[in-house]
């Protein structure tokens, strides 16, 4: 019989969940006490229905990983819960982790992730709770996860708890007078199952390797060294029958490879030159936690995560999962240019826009009012999973190429002849000084609800843009009526453009500024976004005054 020991502890500052969790460089988790303060608070969150659970737990592979799974385990052994479902050596993908929460209905999840921050000891970790329906946990419930933080006394462990993670299968003991199961998953099983019940593998299967009317179709697929890789090869290359060499970096590495494992033009670079100079049709890349992707076609043509959703939105029924359920209602959040609304309003279907964050598309889910939505950080999912899910959106593009027999910017240049372009950019100020930053947000506030500010005018080149609408942005979930204020500073012009700045909430050190510059055009939808983007770029920089405040000649990444 194994022990529980009560030990003492005091508060950390600064236990606050971010967007999706609590990240923090990992020699901040190595402090005494810091990560079994936030685990014990997590539980604590719970304590109504913490006894007699069953928890799943799993992350990217990133440093510390292993080490805080055993945390975790001992913790949740002191504390009543009668069962834990582990990932193998502690692997499990984000999306996988909703999956498996929702198949075995369990109380939630522990994930252990930086998502697509690096990795390594010098670098980034991160824990989250992921509830019942399994997304990220809603605001009231991160809310009270930091209260518990701030005035935390004591954690409860079990020292002695020996479980080892690396073999599949179930460990019982015994902590007290309570029975504690452990039972170490195949990390890839469930989700890969759950994936051939959502597509037409056998027609995907043929795409990919040819027929007598179609050549093979050739793809490279980038896993940046995360947690996809094996989801990666047993999907693509044992199920769908693509040749080896169709992927790379799928060994997850604690450190990432020491690359940034964050699916954009800027660190896949080298899947973009390899696609560019190779004979492939399609490019895919996914990030640290396997919940973001970038789509690129034949030539490294890229596809905006904006542009991404839209095309998934109108070709919907390609997918099986949606031909039987149908498609109930599209969402984007705030920020992602407004190219899927277009594709709602056409369609008849119900259209959100909310705040950063996963977890404001989960109520919209549970309530059956949402099927498919996506941010523009590279995110896109549906109501199959509570998470962004990058090689479902893979698998969903593979789904509408193999239907219409189109390339992917064949598909989009389709798309845009019907519904015109939004063209739409993203600039990341990352490490920027918090203090500045701060200032420079809430100088912009002022700036824009003054009154003469709506119905202003700013010119830059030839283009002029006149100020309809500036606020910073709030939204009411129409579900359970909770509010989430100060969501991100928006300047909508007459012609539909905008600009919007806010504070990103994924970093783990200093602050990252996000700029979005969004515009829409009917007829020309053939320049490059950058170009045609330049004029608003100008007012917008110019307007925030971004430049000065961040000491910043230019970002740190351009999407």
């Amino acid at each position: 019989m194994l022990n529980v020991v009560t030990v003492n502890t005091n508060p950390y500052e600064g236990q606050k969940p971010g967007t999706s969790g609590l990240r923090k460089k990992v020699k901040v988790f190595l402090q005494e006490n810091y990560t079994e303060n936030f685990i014990q608070s997590i539980l604590d969150a719970n304590k109504d229905s913490i006894v007699g659970s069953t928890l799943v737990v799993g992350g990217d592979g990133r440093y510390l990983v292993k080490e805080v799974v055993h945390k975790i385990i001992k913790i949740c052994g002191a504390n009543g819960v009668a069962k834990l479902l582990i990932g193998q050596n502690g692997i499990l993908s984000t999306p996988a982790v909703s999956c498996i929460i929702r198949k075995y209905k369990t109380l939630g999840g522990i994930v252990l992730t930086a998502s697509h921050n690096p990795g390594g000891i010098n670098n980034d970790f991160g824990i989250k709770f992921n509830c019942s329906n399994g997304g990220p946990a809603p605001d009231n419930t991160t809310n009270e996860i930091y209260s518990l933080t701030t005035h935390i006394k004591q954690y409860k462990i079990v020292p002695d708890l020996v479980c080892a993670v690396d073999q599949i299968g179930m460990q019982t003991f015994t902590v007290e007078d309570r029975q504690f199961v452990v039972e170490v998953i195949d990390p890839v099983q469930d989700y890969v199952d759950y994936m051939k019940e959502i597509f037409d593998f056998p027609k995907i299967k043929t795409l990919i390797q040819g027929s007598e009317q179609r050549p093979p179709f050739k793809m490279l697929i980038d896993c940046m060294s995360g947690v996809t890789g094996p989801y990666v090869k047993r999907i693509f290359i044992s199920e769908l029958g693509a040749p080896e060499g169709s992927v790379r970096r799928a060994t997850p590495l604690e450190d990432f490879g020491g690359a940034h494992p964050d699916p954009n033009l800027t660190y896949a670079a080298d899947l973009v030159t390899a696609v560019k100079n190779g004979d492939y049709d399609f490019g895919a890349a996914f990030d640290g936690d396997g919940d973001r992707n970038m789509i690129i076609g034949r030539d490294a043509f890229f596809v905006s995560p904006s542009d991404s959703l839209a095309v998934l939105a109108e070709h919907a029924q390609c997918v099986p999962y949606f031909a039987r359920r149908g498609v109930r209602g599209l969402a984007r959040s705030m920020p992602t240019a407004a190219a899927v609304d277009r594709v709602a309003a056409k369609h008849g279907k119900e259209m959100f826009e909310v705040p950063t964050g996963w977890k404001y598309f989960g109520n919209l889910m549970d309530a059956g009012r949402l099927s498919l939505c996506g941010e523009e950080s590279f995110g896109t999912g549906s109501d199959h999973v509570r998470e962004k899910d990058g090689v479902w959106a893979a698998l969903a593009w593979l789904s509408v190429l193999a239907t219409s027999g189109l390339s992917v910017q064949g598909t989009l240049e389709a798309h845009w002849a019907k519904y015109g372009r939004n063209y739409f950019t993203r600039y990341d100020y990352e490490e920027c000084a918090s203090d500045p930053c701060n200032e420079m947000m809430q100088a912009l506030e002022k700036k824009i609800t003054a009154p003469g500010f709506v119905g202003s005018s700013f010119s830059s080149g030839n283009k002029t843009y006149v100020v309809k609408l500036a606020d910073n942005f709030s939204y009411m979930d129409p579900i359970d009526k909770s509010v989430a204020m100060k969501q991100g500073l928006r300047i909508i012009f007459e012609d539909g453009s905008r600009i919007v700045l806010r504070l990103s909430g994924t970093g783990s050190s200093g602050a990252t500024v996000r700029l979005y510059i969004d515009s829409y055009e009917a007829t020309e939808v053939r320049g490059d976004a950058q170009q045609m983007l330049r004029p608003l770029i100008e007012v917008a920089l110019d307007i925030s005054q971004l430049r000065q405040y961040t000491g910043r000649a230019a970002p740190t990444v351009i999407t």
